[in-house]
């Protein structure tokens, strides 16, 4: 059954690519009648250079063996990122697969204690899930003391109030939305990561609409603009950092531009805060 169910989703994974991609987006001529803008199996098969009989039969579920070197025609041909490609080895089953361990929620207390030295930068915690599992205190001013929730999917897709926060809210919930996927396909069975799942596709449309579009990448170098109720505009610089000791956590450090308004605001918004580390573990 597992096999069955991992087989389905790679066919999906497959599809939802294909219908993303335009044929002018790999000089591919547009001809004929098409029932989605994006390109058909054929013409998949056509780049990845495998039979079209081939590649309908594992978009179909009905071919689950597929080789590394399938693999890594059909990624170059969906042109998937590293972080696609790797999601798409994983539907696949192909190579080495370590069953993966539960995510503690306990924070190292010497990564505790670093981010508690950086009074002027934002820094955070979370889990596969997106639970926040611990904060430094100029952190919860900038989200606001985590009023709605402590889980950062929550806090884009059911708090009210997200679309004025992120000011890009449309560019934030793809990429939460991607990071979470490929999370959720390293540990497909996490209780926790299920959970948040379903309750997400139950209570948000827009969440629901991005899941079905199966993109997988993780958390890069990039800028959040924010307009925070306190100290107005902000736009930030975002670093994220896999926990070494802690395989499943992710580190996520924010700073402005020197010199900037931005800057400005960021050490205003560190003037208000005061308290400890929050350290409570996500629930």
């Amino acid at each position: 059954m597992g096999r069955m169910a991992a087989s389905t989703e790679l066919g999906a994974y497959l599809g939802a690519r294909r219908a993303q991609i335009l044929p002018a987006d790999v000089n591919l001529p547009s001809t004929g009648y098409r029932r989605v803008p994006g390109l058909r199996r054929e013409e998949v098969a056509l780049l990845a250079g495998v039979s079209a009989d081939y590649y309908i039969r594992l978009e179909q579920g009905r071919e689950r063996t597929p080789s590394a070197q399938v693999l890594d025609a059909l990624a170059a041909a969906l042109r998937l990122g590293e972080d696609g490609r790797r999601h798409l080895y994983r539907l696949a089953g192909v190579g080495p697969r370590a069953v993966p361990a539960a995510v503690p929620d306990r924070v190292e207390p010497s990564l505790l204690a670093l981010m508690d030295a950086w009074p002027h930068n934002p820094a955070i915690v979370y889990n596969r899930a997106y639970d926040v599992l611990a904060s430094n205190a100029i952190a919860d001013a900038l989200f606001h003391g985590w009023t709605h929730s402590r889980n950062l999917m929550h806090v884009v897709f059911t708090d009210p109030a997200a679309r004025t926060f992120y000011r890009d809210w449309h560019e934030v919930a793809r990429n939460s939305v991607a990071g979470f996927r490929l999370g959720h396909s390293a540990a497909p069975d996490d209780p926790r990561v299920r959970r948040v799942l379903s309750g997400l596709l139950d209570s948000s449309p827009e969440f629901a609409e991005l899941w079905a579009r199966h993109d997988a990448r993780g958390k890069a170098l990039e800028h959040k603009r924010f307009a925070h109720r306190d100290v107005g505009p902000l736009t930030l610089t975002m670093q994220t950092f896999d926990i070494r000791s802690a395989p499943g956590q992710e580190l996520v450090v924010y700073h402005a531009e020197p010199a900037s308004a931005h800057s400005d605001a960021l050490a205003l918004l560190g003037s208000l805060t005061a308290g400890p580390l929050a350290r409570r573990p996500a629930v």
